[in-house]
């Protein structure tokens, strides 16, 4: 009987180890192994991230190649202004080269944001441990509405211009003389249409 019941529990035990094996496989697989990969860490500066946070995806052309570490608002006292430091992880067979653009995107409908990365064409010189990037700032929302603002301020001028038949759209709205005569223009272009190629001769 005892030796049954250690048996038992051989197998229990083995068969609890070998799920939290595939339990540890699983998770490591949505997490891309990164806890097995190696890679390295460079620095984004920006003045502006729009909510970037720490998990936050990085792509380089398109594909995913780390995340953001760690991110940091410090002053810089020789500019007397703000600085936001993103901490990034790159898989170390991604490289990165000097001159390439990084800015901040959103992805999806939720407004989920991740650094986006446009490779430059300078690999002769590649970003190593340390380095850093300057980024683009996002465009923030408020500014935004005030463009959208400003764009529909301008619209609605132009459209009170051509109701008042002010300009060359609004006359040709509403100034019949206008109208007649590039009706007659055209008439005239198809009757005779030789008469586009043919330079029309300087008064002396």
């Amino acid at each position: 009987m005892i030796f049954g019941k250690t048996k038992l529990e051989l197998k229990v035990g083995i068969f609890v180890f070998a799920s939290l094996l595939v339990l540890v496989f699983f998770i490591l697989s949505i997490g891309g192994f990164k806890t097995w990969s190696s890679g390295y860490r460079i620095n984004l500066n920006f003045n502006f991230v729009n909510g970037v946070k720490v998990g936050a995806p990085v792509r380089f052309a398109g594909v995913d190649v780390g995340e953001v570490k760690k991110v940091s608002l410090e002053f810089i006292p020789q500019e007397s202004r703000s600085n936001i430091r993103l901490e990034v992880w790159i898989r170390d067979v991604i490289k990165i080269p000097a001159d390439t653009s990084v800015w901040v995107n959103t992805l999806g409908l939720l407004g989920e944001k991740y650094v986006e990365m446009m490779p430059g064409k300078n690999y002769a010189q590649t970003l190593k441990e340390g380095d850093s990037l300057i980024g683009v700032d996002p465009l923030p929302i408020h500014q935004m509405f005030n463009h959208a603002e400003s764009i529909m301020n301008n619209l609605d001028d132009a459209v009170v211009k051509i109701k008042n038949k002010e300009g060359s759209l609004g006359k040709l709205i509403y100034d019949d003389a206008v109208y007649n005569e590039l009706e007659a223009l055209v008439t005239d272009v198809r009757k005779n249409p030789w008469k586009l190629f043919i330079k029309t001769k300087e008064k002396k």
